[in-house]
């Protein structure tokens, strides 16, 4: 028999390893755009999930954008079903803050985590590949957004209602996915906005790293990629530090909650950081800026008798002993 590609073997394997923790019986959806990412993603799927003793569909949002999307939505809808999938396709409306761009990623996320919740999927799979993975890193460096930002995608995440998000192409380059889908005679979608240079992951894509890589020499992206993944495991520490210590210096106040600001005193700047952004988020699902964080770290560290520090949704003031965090107006 003939032997298989090298790149159907290691899409095909980087998929089965990624869905040998779920459930047998239970049911995965691709989110498919008709890319070559997605399209090789679903193309494995479709391969080894009967395999795996599970059940696999592909959903392909229909954003709107261009005047062909519903076309190239049925047509990725049709690949899928070609290789034996169930598919669906979903329009939507993009609208919101941030730009169309995140407008449509929070749509299209909204549409997988409410399919998937319809059917009790165990996970949702998505194609991004360690190209993304790279072009993330140095969006967030560029922007100055901190070591959250860094650690790029997440291969497995969690969600509060026990939906899996997994990509099980994360450490699989693109030219690796176009190949896949060359050598499995599939026809992936060119998404004309991945040409664009208005976004800047597209600059990023086209200009930047292909510079890196001419004057530093290759292996620039999987530096990167290695770059999130340490970023990833010192925050998994950090975080286990962090809940531990907040148990010992948070007590719920009246409207609001309150910190310890000797507890926060001894602790050093970045786990004391890490600790105001925790329990403002966790108590008002609020992302402190870096500058709002070392705001309220001065109640603790320059107290000089400064009022009340106002943050979105919330305030935060000294008293006392304590640093108490309150919904705004109260």
């Amino acid at each position: 028999m003939p032997s298989l590609p090298p790149v159907i073997a290691e899409i095909r394997l980087a998929v089965r390893t990624a869905l040998a923790d779920l459930p047998e019986g239970s049911t995965v959806i691709v989110g498919l755009s008709g890319g070559a990412d997605s399209l090789a993603l679903a193309a494995a799927v479709a391969f080894e999930a009967p395999r795996c003793g599970l059940r696999a569909a592909t959903l392909t949002v229909d954003h709107g954008l261009q005047d062909d999307s519903a076309a190239v939505a049925e047509a990725a809808a049709g690949a899928a079903r070609d290789l034996g999938l169930d598919a669906l396709v979903v329009r939507v409306a993009v609208d919101g803050a941030g730009g169309p761009e995140a407008a449509a990623r929070d749509a299209r996320y909204r549409v997988l985590r409410d399919a998937a919740l319809d059917v009790s999927a165990a996970a949702v799979l998505l194609g991004h590949t360690l190209d993304d993975q790279a072009e993330t890193v140095l969006l967030g460096l560029a922007r100055g957004s901190g070591a959250a930002s860094l650690q790029g995608m997440a291969p497995v995440r969690e969600d509060d209602d026990g939906l899996r998000w997994i990509r099980p192409l994360l450490a699989v380059r693109r030219e690796t996915t176009q190949a896949f889908v060359a050598a499995s005679g599939l026809t992936a979608w060119n998404d004309p906005h991945n040409a664009d240079a208005r976004y800047a992951r597209v600059r990023v894509r086209e200009r930047v790293l292909p510079v890196l890589e001419t004057e530093l020499g290759p292996g620039i992206a999987e530096a990167l990629a290695r770059t999130a993944e340490q970023l990833r495991e010192d925050a998994e520490a950090f975080d286990e530090m962090i809940h531990e210590t907040i148990e010992d210096i948070v007590e719920h106040a009246e409207a609001g909650i309150s910190v310890s600001v000797a507890a926060l005193a001894a602790n050093p700047a970045a786990l004391r950081n890490r600790i105001i952004r925790l329990v403002v988020d966790s108590e008002f699902g609020v992302a402190l800026t870096r500058a709002q964080t070392l705001e309220v770290a001065r109640l603790v560290t320059d107290w000089r008798g400064q009022g009340p520090i106002d943050l979105p949704g919330c305030a935060a003031a000294r008293r006392g002993g304590r640093i108490v965090i309150t919904a705004s107006g109260r």
